[in-house]
């Protein structure tokens, strides 16, 4: 069984996406994940209501409350079989990964048989050294038996500096070792990205924008290539 996690200090990276995109690839390939959305300023993930998303405020002021994040160890107990994947907003970063290193929390969840898995984002554009910043932080405090998943997510522009991909960062070749796996988001199209931004704004997963006559055959058409090249990155991420 495995939690993951994502995590990242800049806000609107991505990450409740990658989090339903988790949650659909893991329904597509097996039994349904738990989904806990500890994001206590927009909730995004919880939004998905085909996901059966359980929301759960872990922060309470700067500080998490102990007694919330205990919630959280019970509701990953209880549904021992299956996968969790717990969405955070930018606002619990620091405070969550101060309190998971420092009451070793990853080698708590080894010890009830869970393995956690992180998962960063990184963005070009303007929040490239933004995001950058906050993986090497956050890499640098688990250890090497934390595994982590970097997404590349080319939305605000490619993940480069000076022509050079993320593979070839000093940041990269300092914290290699502690990454699993690099899932590269495709740059969509004008009309692709239009009919993803339609389908999430809405809070829906691939399967039920298929089902609604509301979408064009043609936008359903764009929908299922999207969501096939999605899950085929996803594929090659052994970690998952």
């Amino acid at each position: 069984m495995k939690v993951h996690m994502t995590l990242q200090g800049k806000g609107g990276v991505g990450k409740s996406f990658i989090c339903a995109l988790l949650a659909q690839y893991k329904i597509a390939n097996g039994p349904a994940p738990l989904c806990v959305d500890t994001d206590a300023v927009n909730g995004t993930f919880h939004g998905f209501g085909a996901l059966n998303v359980v929301k759960l405020d872990i922060l309470e002021g700067k500080e998490i409350n102990r007694g919330k994040f205990d919630k959280l160890f019970e509701l990953i107990v209880e549904n021992d079989s299956n996968d969790t994947i717990v969405d955070s907003g930018a606002s619990t970063f620091v405070p969550l990964w101060h309190y998971m290193t420092g009451n070793k929390v990853p080698e708590l969840l080894a010890g009830m048989g869970c393995e956690l898995v992180i998962h960063t984002v990184v963005t070009g554009g303007q929040a490239l050294e933004e995001t950058i910043a906050g993986f090497s932080q956050l890499a640098g405090q688990f250890t090497e038996q934390v595994p982590f998943v970097v997404w590349l997510n080319p939305y605000f522009g490619p993940v480069e500096r000076e022509r050079t991909g993320f593979e070839q960062f000093k940041e990269y070749s300092d914290l290699k070792h502690q990454i699993s796996a690099i899932v590269g988001m495709p740059q969509l199209a004008e009309l692709f990205r239009r009919d993803l931004s339609d389908m999430l704004q809405r809070r829906l997963t691939f399967d039920e924008a298929l089902r609604m006559p509301s979408f064009t055959i043609i936008t359903r058409q764009r929908l299922i290539m999207i969501k096939r090249n999605f899950f085929q990155l996803m594929d090659g991420a052994v970690v998952l």
